[in-house]
């Protein structure tokens, strides 16, 4: 599967964000947001495929946070909050000019959302692939 593949591969490189700590000049920062947001996108566009493929019409949306509510409906996900705090985050990305934003947004990454989609990935395989 296309999206399965694409996440994890997303998943893969996000986890060089590890490799880098503070002080990050811009252009490292840049690019961890970058990893972040890349392995979101990624996340929720397999969530919805195996959510259409599985016979949830609900996938159907375009709508991430649509997406999101359905596959915790469906025990996909184990933590709503956590993924729909992962969307707000994503979409702070394009403030992420703003240095400020910009260090949340990894921080977050590193110490909530990076677990969060290892715990995606493994329910993927053990139940929907």
């Amino acid at each position: 599967m296309k999206k399965y593949e694409n996440f994890c591969a997303a998943l893969n490189n996000m986890q060089e964000m590890y490799n880098y700590h503070p002080p990050y000049d811009t252009v490292i920062l840049t690019g961890l947001v970058g990893l972040y947001e890349i392995c979101f996108e990624q996340s929720w566009k397999m969530m919805k495929e195996i959510l259409e493929n599985h016979g949830f019409e609900e996938g159907a949306t375009g709508s991430p946070k649509f997406i999101v509510k359905t596959a915790y409906q469906a025990n996909m996900i184990q933590n709503e909050e956590l993924w729909l705090r992962a969307l707000q985050e994503r979409n702070n990305v394009t403030h992420s000019y703003n240095r400020n934003i910009a260090l949340s947004i990894v921080e977050k990454a590193k110490d909530e959302f990076y677990g969060m989609f290892c715990e995606l990935k493994k329910e993927v395989e053990t139940n929907w692939l």
